[in-house]
C-alpha cells in the first residue's frame, strides 16, 4: 500500500504508538534476558510463567476494584509472590516446580473467574485474549506507561550491573557465596523483586502466557555457543533485543500479533544457535 517494506516501516514510525512499542520492546527484552541466564542456571525457568499468571490474577482484581492505575496492585502482588517462591523455596513444605505450578494455575483460574463474574466489558473473551497473548496492548501504550517502563528498566539494569559479581556468585554456588560472607538472602530478595518487575513489564509486550519465552529462549540460545557467565549474559541480551526488534517490525508490516511474532523470532534464533553449536561440535 505504501511501497517497499522500508517505506511502509518509515511511514509507521511517524506514529508515536509505534515508537513507544519499539522502546518498550527493546527495554523489556533486555531486562528479561539479563535475569534469564540466572533463572535458567538456578533451575527456575518456569518462574516467569508462574509470576505472569499471578500478575494476570492481580490485574483481574484491579479491574474488579476499578483501580485507575492497576500497576499499584499488580506490581506489589507479583513481587510478594516472587519473594515467597524464590526466597523461601528451600524451607517451604511445597517446593520448587510444585509450588510454582500451584500458584500459576490458581492465579490464572481465579483471575479468569473474577473477570467473568464482575467484568462490565461486553467482550470478555477479547480482553482475556489480549492480556494472555499481548495481541494489541503493546501498540496501545500511553506516554506515562512508556516513561514508567523506562524508569523501571533503568533501575533493573543498574541493579544488575552494580551487583553483577554477587548475582554471579549465588547463581553458581549459593552455599559457597554464603560462606564467603555474601548476604545470599538479601540478593535472592533482590533477584525476586527484579524478576517480578520484569514479568509485569513484559506482560504488555507478549502477554501473560508468553512471558517465559522472553526469559528462557535468549539464555538457552546463548548457552549453545557461549560458555562463560559474562559472554552468555551479553549474548542473551543481544539476541533478545534483536529478536524483539525483528518481531515488532514484522508484526507491524505483516499485521501479526506482536507477542507471538517476537516469540517466533526467539524460536528461530534458538534453532540457529543450536545448529551453530552442532556444527562447532558443542551440541550435547
Amino acid at each position: 500500500m505504501y511501497g517497499m517494506p522500508i517505506d511502509t516501516l518509515l511511514f509507521y514510525l511517524d506514529f508515536p504508538f509505534v515508537r513507544y512499542a519499539i522502546i518498550v520492546g527493546v527495554l523489556v527484552s533486555l531486562c528479561s534476558s539479563l535475569l534469564g541466564v540466572t533463572l535458567v542456571l538456578k533451575r527456575y525457568s518456569y518462574i516467569g510463567d508462574g509470576l505472569s499468571h499471578v500478575a494476570f490474577g492481580a490485574l483481574a482484581i484491579a479491574a474488579v476494584l476499578k483501580v485507575t492505575n492497576n500497576m499499584l496492585i499488580i506490581l506489589p502482588v507479583t513481587i510478594a509472590v516472587a519473594v515467597l517462591l524464590l526466597c523461601t523455596g528451600k524451607n517451604a513444605r511445597i517446593k520448587g516446580d510444585a509450588a510454582v505450578a500451584m500458584v500459576s494455575v490458581g492465579a490464572l483460574a481465579i483471575g479468569y473467574l473474577l473477570m467473568n463474574i464482575f467484568s462490565t466489558s461486553a467482550n470478555i473473551s477479547g480482553d482475556v485474549c489480549t492480556t494472555l497473548f499481548g495481541s494489541t496492548s503493546i501498540l496501545t501504550l500511553k506516554l506515562e506507561e512508556v516513561i514508567l517502563c523506562i524508569v523501571l528498566s533503568c533501575i533493573v539494569i543498574f541493579c544488575f550491573v552494580l551487583f553483577y559479581n554477587k548475582i554471579f556468585s549465588i547463581t553458581f554456588d549459593e552455599n559457597f557465596a554464603r560462606a564467603t560472607g555474601v548476604n545470599t538472602a538479601l540478593f535472592n530478595l533482590l533477584i525476586a523483586v527484579i524478576v517480578a518487575t520484569i514479568i509485569v513489564l513484559a506482560m504488555n509486550l507478549v502477554g501473560a502466557l508468553l512471558v517465559s519465552a522472553l526469559v528462557v529462549f535468549p539464555a538457552l540460545s546463548a548457552m549453545r555457543v557461549f560458555k562463560s557467565f559474562f559472554s552468555v549474559t551479553v549474548a542473551a541480551a543481544t539476541i533478545s533485543v534483536i529478536c524483539s526488534l525483528i518481531g515488532i517490525v514484522v508484526a507491524i508490516l505483516a499485521g501479526t500479533p506482536v507477542g507471538s511474532t517476537i516469540v517466533a523470532a526467539d524460536i528461530v534464533a534458538f534453532g540457529l544457535f543450536y545448529s551453530i553449536s552442532m556444527i562447532l561440535g558443542k551440541g550435547n
